[in-house]
């Protein structure tokens, strides 16, 4: 090599040495990493990568059932059923698929805005806000009035809040005795 040759080449070095020193940021690092990653993977890598409607129902003690839409990119399954090890599959089409899994607790709804009660016909029943002035969500059995203390059908006529799984428990076992025979 000539002299000349030498000494374009050294000044090249020097410049590109300046330029990542001073120039060069982490975020164009990044995006150049990101894109030689893309270069490595093969097309079939890229194709795997599928994108589904996931639905997450929930089923609570008081029969109420909630349900989320999730839209997820699978893009290894068994790291997507990693993610949902805790539920039981329903149904699977290749753009849905439905989860399901039971809640050991009462519904948010019973919570905020659950009351026992006693329906027309006698029937402990839980409405979506205090008896008489709402609908029911959901009925256990007759109750015999006539064994009932006034106390107690009092609190069913005005409602009874429900809070949380305890007091749901509670006041079913409360009101068991007083069930009419089948």
């Amino acid at each position: 090599m000539t002299m000349k040759v030498r000494i374009v080449f050294m000044v090249l070095l020097l410049i590109g040495a300046f330029y990542f020193t001073f120039f060069y940021t982490e975020e164009k690092q990044a995006a150049d990493g990101s894109s030689l990653e893309m270069l490595n993977e093969t097309p079939a890598e890229v194709a795997s990568a599928h994108t589904v409607t996931v639905i997450l129902e929930r089923v609570y003690l008081d029969g109420e059932v909630s349900e989320e839409i999730v839209q997820e990119t699978i893009w290894s399954m068994e790291d997507f059923w990693a993610a949902y090890e805790d539920w039981q599959l329903m149904d699977m089409t290749e753009e849905q698929i439905v989860f399901q899994k039971k809640m050991d607790d009462i519904s948010p709804l019973l919570k905020t805005n659950g009351y026992f009660g006693i329906s027309d016909k006698g029937v402990l029943s839980i409405f979506n806000g205090r008896p008489g002035q709402a609908e029911i969500i959901q009925s256990f059995f007759q109750i015999d009035v006539g064994k009932l203390e006034s106390k107690r059908h009092d609190d069913l006529v005005k409602g009874i809040p429900i809070k949380s799984k305890q007091e749901y428990e509670e006041v079913l076992e409360q009101y068991k005795p007083y069930s009419v025979p089948k």
